[in-house]
Order: C-alpha cells, then sequence, then structure tokens
C-alpha cells in the first residue's frame, strides 16, 4: 500500500528588522521591552486604583464629618481673613450659619483637589522609578538568552568551538541553554567529519587522476606512437581533465558553503578584470564581445573565491552565447551601501521557471545531468555557495530577447 509522504515542515518566519540597523532594534518589541510594559502597566493600573479609592474614601469621610457644624452661631460679630471666604461682618445667627458651612465646603473642596494633585504627581514618579526597575529586572533574568544569542551569533561565524556553558538554577533558561550546547556539540562533530573528509577525498581523488594524466602525457609525447593510440590518448586526457574539474568543482563547492573566517579588503572591480583576462582568450575564439564599466568598491572577503564568482559567470556568458555578434557586460558598482557585480549576456531565450533549476548542482538548461564540453553543471552553484559564504546573495532574470542578467550583491 502506498504511503502518503509526510509534509515537509515549514521554516520559521524570518525576522522583519535588520540586525545592522542601528536604530530599528532599539525599537522592535522584545521581550524585556514587552515585560518592562507588562510590569510597569500593571503597576500604573494599580496605582490609578489605589489612588481612586483612597480619594473616594477620603471624599466620603471629609463630607460626612463637615455635613453639620459642630456648633451654632447665635449672635456676634465676625472678621474674615481670608478673601475667599465671604462672611458677613454683621448679621443674625442663621445668616452666619450658612456662611460658615459655605466656607467649610470650598476648603473640603480644595483640600481634596490638593490631594488628588499631590497623589497624582507621587503616582507619576513611582511609575517612573517603577518602570525604571522593571526594565532593569526584566534585563537581569533574560540576561541568559543574551548570553545565548551572542554564542549564536559567534557560532554564525564558523567558531563552533564556542559554548554558552550557563551556570545558576536549573530553571527553563539553562535547559536552553545545555539542550543548545549539546547541539553545538553535534553540530562540531559533523563539521569536523566533513572537514575530514573533503581533506580525505582531496588527495585520494586528485592523486589517481594526476597519475593518469602524467602517463597520457607521457604516451602522447612519443613520436612514434600510432595515430589511433594518439587520438584515444587525446580523448582520455580531455575525459581525464574533465573529471579533475569536476573533483575540483565538488570540493570548492563543499568548501565554500562555510562561512569565511579570515577577510580581507578585495576590490570588486580588480576580481572581475581579472576574471575578464582569463577568459578573454576563449570570447575572441567565440567572437564574443566583451564590455561594461567597473568602478572601484571595496568588500571584505577572499579574493580567490570572489574571482571564482566572477570567473564562473563570465565562462557560463561567454559559453552559452550567440554563434555571432554576441556580447557579454561586466559591470561593478555600489548601490544603497551594497557593492553589486552585474554580468548580462546575449543568448538563447530562458524561460522564468527554469531560472532557479540553473543553480542546482549538475543541472543545465534543458539538461538534467552534464553532457557537453561547456562545463561540469558546478559553475553556478559554487557562485552561489561562495556568495552566501560572504553574507551576499546572488539572483539571475531572463535578459528581453534572450540571455541572461547575473546579479551579485556582497556587503561592503
Amino acid at each position: 500500500m502506498a504511503t502518503t509522504p509526510a509534509p515537509h515542515p515549514q521554516a520559521p518566519p524570518k525576522p522583519t528588522w535588520d540586525p545592522r540597523d542601528p536604530v530599528r532594534p532599539l525599537l522592535r518589541p522584545t521581550i524585556r521591552i514587552r515585560l518592562t510594559l507588562l510590569y510597569g502597566g500593571m503597576f500604573l493600573i494599580a496605582g490609578i486604583l489605589l489612588l481612586s479609592i483612597i480619594y473616594v474614601f477620603t471624599a466620603q469621610a471629609v463630607t460626612h464629618n463637615l455635613t453639620q457644624l459642630p456648633f451654632k452661631v447665635v449672635t456676634g460679630k465676625v472678621q474674615p481673613t481670608t478673601s475667599w471666604c465671604e462672611l458677613p461682618v454683621q448679621g443674625t445667627g442663621e445668616q452666619l450659619n450658612a456662611a460658615v458651612s459655605a466656607c467649610l465646603k470650598y476648603q473640603q473642596d480644595k483640600a481634596l483637589d490638593d490631594l488628588l494633585r499631590r497623589s497624582l504627581f507621587a503616582l507619576l514618579g513611582l511609575s517612573v522609578i517603577a518602570f525604571a526597575f522593571g526594565y532593569a529586572m526584566a534585563g537581569r533574568v533574560l540576561s541568559p538568552l543574551g548570553r545565548i544569542t551572542r554564542t549564536a551569533r559567534q557560532v554564525a561565524g564558523s567558531d563552533l568551538a564556542r559554548r554558552i556553558e550557563l551556570d545558576g538554577p536549573d530553571d527553563e533558561l539553562k535547559e536552553l541553554a545545555d539542550t543548545f550546547d549539546e547541539m553545538l556539540d553535534r553540530l562540531e562533530r559533523a563539521f569536523t567529519a566533513q572537514q575530514r573528509f573533503v581533506a580525505n577525498a582531496s588527495h585520494e581523488l586528485r592523486t589517481p587522476l594526476a597519475i593518469n594524466r602524467t602517463l597520457l602525457e607521457v604516451h602522447l609525447s612519443d613520436p612514434g606512437a600510432p595515430v589511433e593510440l594518439q587520438q584515444l590518448g587525446k580523448t582520455l586526457l580531455a575525459t581525464n581533465e574533465r573529471s579533475e574539474q569536476l573533483v575540483e568543482g565538488l570540493l570548492l563547492l563543499a568548501r565554500s558553503d562555510n562561512q569565511i573566517v579570515e577577510r580581507k579588503p578585495v576590490d570588486l572591480a580588480e576580481v572581475a578584470e581579472r576574471a575578464v583576462d582569463q577568459v578573454h582568450a576563449e570570447a575572441e575564439a567565440k567572437g564574443v564581445e566583451i564590455r561594461g564599466e567597473r568602478a572601484p568598491v571595496v568588500v571584505q572577503g577572499n579574493g580567490v573565491l570572489l574571482e571564482r564568482i566572477a570567473l564562473n559567470l563570465l565562462q557560463n556568458a561567454v559559453r552559452y552565447n550567440l554563434p555571432e555578434d554576441g556580447w557579454v557586460e561586466v559591470t561593478t558598482e555600489a548601490q544603497h551601501g551594497q557593492a553589486v557585480l552585474v554580468v548580462s549576456n546575449t543568448g538563447p531565450v530562458v524561460p522564468a521557471y527554469e531560472i532557479d533549476n540553473l543553480f542546482e548542482p549538475f543541472r543545465r538548461l534543458r539538461q538534467e545531468r552534464t553532457g557537453s564540453d561547456k562545463g561540469v553543471g558546478l559553475g553556478l552553484s559554487i557562485a552561489r555557495s561562495v556568495a552566501r559564504a560572504h553574507g551576499g546573495r546572488i539572483s539571475a532574470e531572463p535578459r528581453e530577447g534572450g540571455g541572461l542578467v547575473m546579479r551579485v550583491t556582497l556587503p561592503i
């Protein structure tokens, strides 16, 4: 019975903020900010409720106690001491009692307003202190997460030897840190095994191919060898050279998938010029014109690997071109704080749905496996891996009228 394959898990959503932006990370809704707002908001709401209750109780107590005067004025003279209390200098008892009640009511309202104003100022000050205290406490509670994040960034720079080694109580954060350390151990073992395999494969695969090439060249140098044997030797030598290119491409593809640890300033225009010089003879033989302006733009990376990107793109642009009157345009420039290398060429019309397949190993346009003399099918795969290792990206789009426009974007 046929079983339905399990669906592939979806990748987690990417962050909508750029960590290299000096302003945006300060404004993004971090857990620390959310906890600060939560704790400070709860304190503010509790303070407002407490202030309202105290105000209501105070108003009720004052109103209840001062509703009736504890004395009664029968007769006499009154001399006011304030401008807001208007008392008759002389009058009947009822007039004096009414005037005194009005003055006390006004003084009661004034006392409540003063209480409310002072309480609001006190609440405002305590709220500032509460938010600051909550921010500090949230930072202390979340400091292990910051340590985990810093270690993850160092690991992203190919420093797999780093570990969190979080100490403290055996809580959820320590469990997360220990799990992350175990994952790093497995990753380090896997990458070490991969590097060991690449080193062994480099020796085991290159040596017999080099021996075969030497033997074939020795036999071909014999002037007395039959013509049929020389033709067979040339065919085998071309096949051996193709195998060497395939091995070199596979090893370079395996190495370039990692991040570049040692970076140096590299002029992308100079890299493009060296690549143009290497394919100039092949372009002339095929009648392809190479043109374009290359402005100096310096990036941080490995010059040899960056030259490999330009060389692979140029070789593809020359080989997959028009039979006659073809051209390749190579430009370098700085755009929006990034270095851009653009290689566009004339050639056959490329369907848009075939673009993604071109970057897969051993894939070509309308071909599944390698089967021509134009390469081994690893050029664009290597270019994409090298671009990713430098923190950049490579994209392609069909050119109107035929051909492709390859764009490599690298951080400056």
